[in-house]
């Protein structure tokens, strides 16, 4: 549920003008093209970024579409001109969302025997198939541990914590220079939410994990596509993902929420993963 935002309303409109026009540099957009995509006149896009003119809602709405602004952020640039949150930030179980969660069931079902999760927007694992928790303690080799208190588990910080699962990936430092580039990347072009930049330094606190972690390395000829290798007990098991999204979302958890598919990489792992299969 959105809190009461009517306290804060009056003293935030100022800030529409240069969240607009950050959200407009951020996506490489002059005010002319920004002006043809909306619909809106290049005179009116300068007006509203150097405050000369005040936006109404709809016209709030528009622009931050135009601009593909993500629902949480559209949120803070309605706050900043003066109006109420028009997206809301339901629970995944909420009964309004009952269809979505019946689709995501499905999705992890017709996964098997090859494990799928369902992680939000900083890898928090909310929902798992089968296959998922059975090779989750393939690799713990027993249950994982308990997530630190007041939060859930979490698939990166799995990855980076020494006493987690980094000693059994092989090319850890490969996987994980990967997702904290591309996760801090993506938490950039979402607009840097304090949320969200707190938890990069907070996986970024890990031993050896270097601040170079952030940029991703270039190389001249990348591999097609980048496995995690995994030895674990004297097994090998090689994995590649495959990230799904919902369309059209016009709620903040269903927009941040992604369906993670893990496949084999090779038929030595395939056996594996349906060795799994067998025992449950």
């Amino acid at each position: 549920m959105m809190s009461n935002p009517s306290a804060s309303l009056a003293a935030l409109p100022d800030l529409f003008g240069p969240m607009l026009r950050t959200w407009r540099r951020r996506r490489g957009a002059s005010q002319l093209s920004l002006a043809l995509q909306s619909g809106v006149s290049q005179r009116h896009v300068s007006f509203l970024e150097s405050g000369r003119a005040k936006p109404s809602r709809e016209m709030v709405v528009q622009l931050s579409s135009a601009l593909d602004v993500p629902l949480r952020q559209r949120n803070a640039m309605l706050l900043a001109a003066g109006f109420a949150p028009v997206y809301r930030e339901s629970s995944l179980i909420a009964p309004e969302l009952a269809p979505v969660r019946r689709a995501i069931d499905h999705m992890l079902k017709q996964q098997e025997p090859y494990p799928a999760v369902v992680i939000d927007r900083l890898w928090n694992l909310l929902q798992a198939n089968e296959a998922a928790s059975a090779f989750t303690v393939f690799l713990f080799e027993g249950p994982p541990p308990p997530p630190p208190s007041g939060k859930a588990p979490n698939l990166l910080r799995w990855i980076l914590d020494p006493k987690a699962l980094r000693s059994k990936i092989s090319n850890w430092e490969e996987v994980a220079r990967h997702l904290v580039s591309t996760t801090y990347a993506e938490i950039l072009a979402a607009g840097g939410e304090p949320k969200a930049l707190a938890f990069i330094e907070e996986i970024m606190a890990y031993p050896d994990v270097p601040a170079s972690f952030r940029k991703l390395r270039f190389e001249e000829r990348p591999a097609p596509m980048l496995t995690v290798d995994y030895l674990v007990g004297g097994k090998a098991l090689s994995v590649f993902t495959t990230i799904a999204t919902l369309g059209t979302p016009q709620d903040i958890t269903l927009q941040e929420v992604r369906i993670e598919c893990f496949f084999p990489a090779d038929d030595r792992s395939d056996a594996l993963f349906k060795s799994l299969a067998a025992k449950r």
